[in-house]
């Protein structure tokens, strides 16, 4: 009995501390978030949430580091460098559509007020590659591919370009709170057959094991993207994965770039303020 009511007052503990959570501004949140994971894991200095779970496993962390020596990554990064300076249809290169190479990562992703939407960097890529090339990227059947293959490519050369620059979304405010409450909303919502939320691995869970997989904790989980997995065998968007997780718990998928996928990155890239980019990435 005494254990059933433990196991009760936790779960009503957890709960009220998500209801206020969520009644918080982003501000708020920002720094409970952050605080819940510093709290959690002590030992780790906040810097090295970037390196995701292996912040929380130095055997892990040695593995990483010494593939990271001959990152599996390279060839994309070499072929996101080509595409970034050979010029579109139009004559023009990415560089004189998007700007300064070494300022984009803290750019994105951005609340647009004129259109009312997020924009996260691959969007503005293809963008970009769609008011040059007369269309976006796509796979060879001519649909949107914007999770992986050469968009996935090109953020790896513009993340190499980029590591070290740090984190700093600006405080949400204005229109801009609604984008930041939808992926809010969207990282504590339980969804698919497994009733789960995002929160429940990378917030509740974070740290623990699933099968053979630690858990990353959900800060920092933007840093090192787009990554190399083992276990798909090709370098990947962030959006890859959010899709790879609602898979995994059996519910409705979304498309790469939808409004709820750039919602979740929105607030999950202003839940790392403050550590650095650090992709392109490898992960099991």
């Amino acid at each position: 009995m005494k254990k059933a009511f433990t196991a009760v007052a936790v779960a009503l503990a957890l709960a009220a501390s998500a209801f206020s959570t969520a009644q918080a501004g982003p501000a708020e949140d920002l720094t409970a978030f952050q605080g819940h994971f510093k709290e959690a894991f002590k030992d780790v200095p906040f810097a090295d949430f970037k390196d995701g779970a292996y912040a929380l496993d130095p055997n892990l962390k040695e593995q990483w580091q010494t593939m990271e020596e001959f990152p599996p990554y390279e060839p994309d990064v070499d072929a996101g460098k080509a595409m970034w300076e050979k010029p579109l249809k139009n004559g023009k290169t990415y560089a004189e559509c998007m700007g300064d190479i070494k300022t984009l990562r803290t750019k994105y992703p951005m609340y647009d007020a004129a259109k009312d939407t997020i924009v996260t960097l691959e969007g503005a890529l293809n963008a970009c590659k769609t008011d040059g090339d007369g269309e976006g990227f796509v796979d060879k059947e001519g649909k949107p591919l914007l999770n992986k293959g050469k968009i996935a490519q090109l953020m790896a050369y513009i993340a190499m370009e980029n590591r070290g620059s740090k984190i700093e979304v600006a405080t949400p405010e204005g229109k801009a709170v609604a984008w930041y409450d939808k992926g809010k909303n969207f990282y504590y919502a339980k969804r698919g057959q497994l009733n789960m939320s995002c929160a429940d691995c990378h917030t509740n869970n974070a740290g623990k094991m699933i099968r053979a997989d630690l858990l990353s904790p959900a800060v920092g989980h933007v840093t090192h993207w787009p990554t190399y997995r083992s276990a798909d065998g090709e370098i990947t968007t962030l959006h890859n994965r959010f899709m790879g997780c609602n898979t995994m718990v059996r519910a409705n998928n979304f498309k790469a770039q939808s409004d709820e996928y750039k919602a979740l990155e929105y607030f999950l890239t202003y839940m790392s303020n403050g550590l650095e980019w650090n992709g392109p990435g490898s992960r099991k």
